[in-house]
C-alpha cells in the first residue's frame, strides 16, 4: 500500500517532537536525585497552585458564563469580549504589576496612602493565575450552556421551583463536563507557567527547574522536568476523558433582568476586569509618565518580532504536511497527536532539554536557530490546528476534478489546495507569532548571549528591581496580546462568540 505524499514529512516532524523528551531521559540518568524532601515540597506547592487555580476559575467563570449566556444585558457582546480579555494576556504581566502595586510601599500605597495586603507566595500566585485563567471556564461552560434546552428550566419554574434553584438543580448538573474541561485547562496553565510563580516567590516545578539550571545542575533540572511531565501527562489524560454534553437542541433560555439587576451583575463582575486588565495598564502608564521610556532599547522589540516571525514561518511550513497527513488516515492522525506533545511541554522543560542538546551540538549552542527550534516545537500545534481546519473545509470534488483533468498530485496541491487554505495558514502563523512574542522561560534559557526580547527584558527589570523601566515592554506586550484576542474573535465567526438575538 502506497503512503500519501505527506506521510514521510509528517513522520520526520513527529520524531523531532519526541527529541526533547528523549534528551531529558538521557540527561537525568546521572547523579540526579529522583525524589527527596525538597521535591515533595515543590510537588505540594505545584498541586496546591493547580487546585486553587481550578477552584478559583470555577468560582469566577461559571457565574460569568451564566450571565453572558442567558442574561439579556445591554452591549452583551462587548461584555463577553471584556470578560474574556484576560485570556489574551500573559499571566506574568499581571504578576509583575500586582506585585508592584500591592503591599507596603507599593504603587497604591504611594498614590492613595492606602496599604492593601501584599500579593505574594501561594495566595498571590493563586490569585494571579485565577484572574488570567477563569476565561477557560467561562468559555467552555458558556459553550455548554448555549447548547441546552431552556424549556426544562421553564418546566421547573412552572412546577414551583425558584429561578436560582432551577439553575442549581437543572442547568448546572448538565454542564459539569464543560466546567471540568475549563478547570483542567486552567490547572494545566498553572502547572506549566513559569513567570507567575517565579515573581510571586513560590517554589513550583517551573521555578525550581530554572534555579537548578542557573546553578549548573542540569541533570537535576532534567529530573525535575521529567517529574513535571508526569504531572502534565496526568492532567492531559484527565482532560481527554472529559466529554462534552450531548443533548437534543432546543430553545435557548433567555433571562430579562430588571435594570437594577443588570447593573448589579455588571458591578459584581467589574473587579475582575479592573484587577486583570485595567490595573496592569494603569501601572505601566504610570511608570511611563513618571519615568519615561527609561532609555529602552527598541532593538529588543525588533528581536522579539524577528525571532517570532522566523518561528511562525517555519511552523506553518511544517504544519502543512502534518495537517494533510492527519486527514489521510490513522497513521497520519497519530503523527499529528505526537506533534501536539510540544504544546503540553512547559517552556522551561523545553528549554532545559534543548540547552543540553545544544551542548552536544556546539554549532547550535547559544544560537538563534536553537531558540527558533524551541518556539516551533512548542507552538507547532497551533499552526497545525489552524491549517487542518481550513483543509477540512475544502470540497474534495475540486481535487478530484483537477486530477481528472490531468493535474498531478503536486500540481493539484499547489494550484488548488494551497491557495484555498492560505487563510488558515496565515491565521496559524499569526498565532505562533504572538505566542512566541510572549514566551519567557524558553527564551531565557536559549536566547543567544546579549539577545533580549520584550519578555526577557521585562524579567531582567523585575530581577533588578527597576520597575519603572518595564513600562514600554509591558505596554508593547499588552498591545500584541490585544492583537491576539482580536485574531481569536475574528476566527470565532459563527461560534459561541456570535451572539444572536
Amino acid at each position: 500500500m502506497r503512503w500519501p505524499f505527506s506521510y514521510p514529512l509528517a513522520l520526520v516532524i513527529a520524531l523531532l517532537a519526541l527529541v526533547p523528551v528523549g534528551v531529558l531521559m538521557s540527561l537525568a540518568n546521572g547523579d540526579a536525585t529522583f525524589f527527596d524532601q525538597h521535591n515533595l515540597k515543590v510537588l505540594t506547592n505545584t498541586l496546591w497552585l493547580m487546585l486553587f487555580t481550578a477552584l478559583g476559575s470555577i468560582a469566577i467563570g461559571v457565574p460569568l458564563a451564566l450571565m453572558t449566556a442567558y442574561a439579556q444585558l445591554p452591549y452583551r457582546r462587548l461584555w463577553l469580549i471584556v470578560l474574556a480579555a484576560p485570556l489574551a494576556l500573559p499571566s506574568y504581566i499581571g504578576a509583575f504589576t500586582l506585585y508592584a502595586a500591592f503591599g507596603p510601599g507599593g504603587e497604591i500605597d504611594q498614590l492613595l496612602g492606602v496599604t492593601p495586603p501584599r500579593v505574594y507566595g501561594l495566595a498571590g500566585a493563586s490569585l494571579v493565575m485565577t484572574l488570567y485563567t477563569y476565561p477557560f471556564v467561562l468559555l467552555t461552560t458558556r459553550a455548554a450552556l448555549v447548547g441546552l434546552d431552556g424549556n426544562l428550566v421553564n418546566a421547573a419554574r412552572t412546577l414551583g421551583m425558584s429561578l436560582m434553584a432551577s439553575i442549581w438543580r437543572v442547568v448546572l448538573p448538565r454542564v459539569v463536563t464543560g466546567m471540568a474541561a475549563g478547570a483542567l485547562l486552567a490547572a494545566m496553565y498553572a502547572l506549566s507557567d513559569f513567570g507567575t510563580p517565579a515573581m510571586m516567590g513560590l517554589d513550583t516545578f517551573t521555578r525550581v527547574i530554572y534555579v537548578e539550571y542557573n546553578a549548573f545542575g542540569l541533570s537535576q533540572a532534567a529530573m525535575l522536568s521529567l517529574q513535571l511531565l508526569c504531572v502534565v501527562a496526568l492532567v492531559l489524560f484527565l482532560e481527554s476523558r472529559v466529554r462534552g454534553t450531548k443533548e437534543s437542541p432546543g430553545r435557548l433560555l433567555r433571562l430579562w433582568p430588571k435594570p437594577w439587576q443588570s447593573a448589579l451583575m455588571l458591578l459584581a463582575s467589574l473587579p475582575v476586569f479592573l484587577l486583570s486588565i485595567v490595573l496592569p495598564l494603569a501601572i505601566f502608564v504610570l511608570w511611563l509618565v513618571r519615568d519615561g521610556t527609561g532609555d529602552f532599547n527598541f532593538s529588543y522589540a525588533w528581536n522579539s518580532t524577528y525571532a517570532s516571525l522566523l518561528a511562525a514561518l517555519v511552523a506553518v511550513i511544517l504544519a502543512v504536511p502534518v495537517a494533510h497527513a492527519a486527514l489521510s488516515g490513522k497513521a497520519g492522525r497519530l503523527m499529528e497527536r505526537v506533534t501536539f506533545l510540544g504544546f503540553g511541554v512547559p517552556g522551561i522543560v523545553m528549554g532545559t532539554a534543548l540547552v543540553y542538546m545544544g551542548l552536544q551540538l556546539p554549532f547550535l549552542y547559544q544560537t538563534l536557530a536553537l531558540l527558533i527550534i524551541a518556539y516551533v516545537l512548542r507552538f507547532l500545534p497551533l499552526a497545525v490546528g489552524s491549517v487542518r481546519t481550513s483543509v477540512e473545509s475544502l470540497d474534495p470534488r475540486m481535487l478530484q476534478a483537477a486530477r481528472l483533468l490531468g493535474a498531478s498530485p503536486k500540481e493539484a496541491f499547489c494550484r488548488i489546495t494551497l491557495p484555498l487554505t492560505m487563510r488558515g495558514i496565515i491565521a496559524g502563523a499569526a498565532l505562533v507569532f504572538l505566542e512566541s512574542m510572549r514566551e519567557l522561560p524558553a527564551t531565557l534559557l536559549l536566547g543567544p548571549t546579549g539577545f533580549e526580547t520584550l519578555a526577557t527584558y521585562l524579567w531582567r527589570v523585575y530581577e533588578a528591581g527597576y520597575f519603572g523601566r518595564a513600562a514600554v515592554p509591558g505596554l508593547l506586550l499588552v498591545f500584541m496580546s490585544g492583537l491576539g484576542l482580536a485574531l481569536m474573535l475574528v476566527g470565532e465567526r459563527g461560534s459561541d462568540f456570535d451572539i444572536k438575538e
